[in-house]
């Protein structure tokens, strides 16, 4: 007897534990994905800013799943899907059918109408993306004790943040701990304590989904540590030399994106309604209207009070999953209610904000649980380990040892 096939597209948080959650149910499982890898997303800055090594927030989905005997991984990148013939279509060609779909994507950055910034301010939402702001920022300051040209080591050791979110944030506190401390001893001719590191914001307040006192909080914590953040700041331009920002001109050689998001483009090919941002509107189950079969989840599902974090993916994914169970069973759907464990972010060296069941937490109270949230989180017992070994060091010695520049291959 044939087995239900459910495929579900995309590795991360979402499509992973919705694969998980069907492990023991009669069903054949394919997971798709153009990665062989499932990556971490909250520690990407880390590996940006060489904190952490890419395998240590990483791990391949094969390896994840592979106990999991109803299960199949392919490396395969969904170009279409064809809801009324209930099948997709590869990048190679290759057509797959499906008895059920859960689409689990994501997102990607958006750049508000200027693609072209991306050549210039590269955004956070792969391990690539990581290790190119991370070669980007070690370059500049290498390129900085090279010249004798003043104005082009200013250029060079000012870094510049779009988006005063909880990447942004996390980026810049992370840039500042890597120029005040931990690189300040490894140079001669210049002074990476010079640096200067800019959060930009176009609201009037950094992290503004957090309450308004934490946010102020957070921005004292990062002045602390030495970033300027400017708010009701927007960018009007992005060059190879610099940003400008309403009429000034700031010369920067790295410039980073964390200013926003739009969802995969894939959702559009299922021809259900939109939202402004891409994210397919979902029924209350998370399937799509007059496609009880599909399912849409984690930050491509537009849901009304549900925020674009890896908690609420993996509620998704799982909720997505039970669904699917629950019709093979003959029993009833139910509706997806997302349970609101809290947020946080983390700012730097023993500082964080965070809001935990109504629990409002600054400073190292809330960096601890920061950092506990997410070493649990983190997929295998070697990643949880050498990720705590290497913050315990880090916190110790302000050491950050993944900063090896490895040559670019010539074409």
């Amino acid at each position: 007897m044939k087995l239900p096939q459910v495929v579900i597209v995309g590795g991360g948080f979402a499509g992973l534990y919705a694969a998980k959650t069907l492990a023991r149910s009669p069903v054949d499982v394919l997971v798709l994905d153009r990665r062989n890898h499932h990556v971490f997303q909250p520690l990407l800055y880390e590996v940006a800013t060489a904190g952490l090594g890419a395998i240590e927030i990483a791990e391949p989905i094969r390896r994840i799943l592979r106990r999991q005997t109803n299960t199949t991984v392919l490396l395969a990148e969904v170009e279409t899907i064809h809801a009324e013939s209930q099948h997709l279509v590869t990048r190679d060609g290759r057509m797959i059918p499906y008895d059920y779909l859960v689409v689990a994507t994501g997102a990607v950055d958006s750049y508000f109408g200027h693609p072209d910034w991306r050549r210039f301010a590269p955004g956070l939402k792969s391990l690539d993306d990581a290790m190119e702001i991370r070669h980007r920022i070690l370059v500049a300051f290498e390129r900085a004790e090279l010249t004798d040209n003043p104005a082009e080591r200013e250029a060079l050791q000012t870094f510049v943040i779009i988006g005063g979110g909880p990447t942004g944030a996390e980026l810049a506190g992370a840039v500042a701990e890597l120029a005040r401390h931990t690189l300040v001893d490894e140079f001669r001719r210049s002074q990476t304590r010079d640096a200067r590191i800019l959060l930009v914001e176009g609201s009037d307040r950094i992290l503004s989904s957090y309450p308004p006192r934490l946010s102020r909080k957070a921005c004292r914590q990062l002045g602390h540590l030495g970033v300027d953040v400017l708010t009701n700041s927007i960018v009007t331009d992005i060059d190879a030399s610099g940003v400008t920002i309403a009429d000034e001109r700031i010369p920067a050689m790295t410039v980073l994106w964390a200013a926003g998001v739009r969802a995969s483009p894939l959702g559009k090919s299922i021809g259900a309604p939109l939202d402004r941002a891409g994210r397919v509107r979902v029924e209350p189950d998370l399937t799509v209207p007059e496609h009880p079969e599909i399912f849409v989840v984690g930050d491509l599902a537009a849901i009304d009070d549900v925020p674009g974090v890896a908690p609420a993916a993996i509620q998704m994914g799982r909720h997505a999953a039970r669904n699917i169970i629950a019709s093979l069973e003959g029993t009833e759907r139910r509706p997806f209610k997302y349970s609101d464990r809290g947020s946080m972010a983390t700012l730097g060296r023993s500082s964080a904000i965070a809001v935990i069941r109504g629990i409002r937490l600054s400073g190292f109270l809330a960096w601890i649980a920061w950092l506990t949230i997410h070493i649990l989180f983190l997929i295998g017992f070697r990643n949880r380990a050498i990720v705590l070994f290497e913050w315990a060091r880090s916190y110790f010695t302000y050491n950050r040892s993944a900063r090896l520049i490895l040559l670019e291959r010539e074409e």
